[in-house]
């Protein structure tokens, strides 16, 4: 017995979520990424995220062969980014303001964070690719992220609740 997956969309969508480019080398030349809105930190130490990679992706085996990934995290003004890398198209980056790492991995500008990792370990997650990856690099600038919720893409409000002076920094877990 299972729970229908339309149904399942529709309960997850109440859970808003940040959007993320996810891209990486082409090999042997070029690059290539998605919109993956399922990422998260996994360990402070040693550094660690994960993401998770439609495996019917081609950016899913670009991502095995080079090893290696970023992790751009869009700006509430880059929903159309999230859209066109959400395609099932070739020419994802023509004519996109991005720049290369070090690395050689694509970081888009005007993203609110970005994060470059190595890939530890490539679990299977039903029809999904779950990457962890080992954190080599990682920078922020002042931009808000775009939320993904309900369905549609948003931004933070900037009157937004903000914690009790007294809470604590973040919470633990027990």
């Amino acid at each position: 017995m299972g729970v229908d997956p339309l149904r399942l969309r529709r309960v997850l969508s109440r859970y808003p979520t940040g959007v993320t480019v996810v891209g990486t080398r082409h090999v042997p030349a070029g690059v290539c990424g998605l919109t993956v809105n399922a990422f998260t930190s996994v360990s402070l130490e040693p550094p660690m995220v994960l993401v998770c990679v439609d495996r019917s992706s081609n950016t899913r085996g670009c991502i095995e062969a080079a090893g290696e990934f970023s992790v751009s995290v869009l700006s509430s003004g880059q929903a159309g980014l999230a859209v066109r890398f959400a395609q099932k198209r070739d020419d994802k980056y023509d004519g996109v303001d991005y720049r290369l790492s070090p690395d050689g991995l694509p970081l888009l500008e005007g993203a609110s964070a970005w994060v470059e990792a190595r890939v530890e370990e490539a679990l299977t997650g039903g029809d999904h690719t779950i990457f962890l990856g080992h954190v080599l690099r990682a920078e922020h600038g002042d931009a808000p992220p775009l939320v993904f919720h309900g369905g549609s893409y948003g931004r933070l409000d900037g009157d937004a609740p903000q914690a009790p002076a007294d809470a604590p920094a973040r919470v633990e877990e027990r």
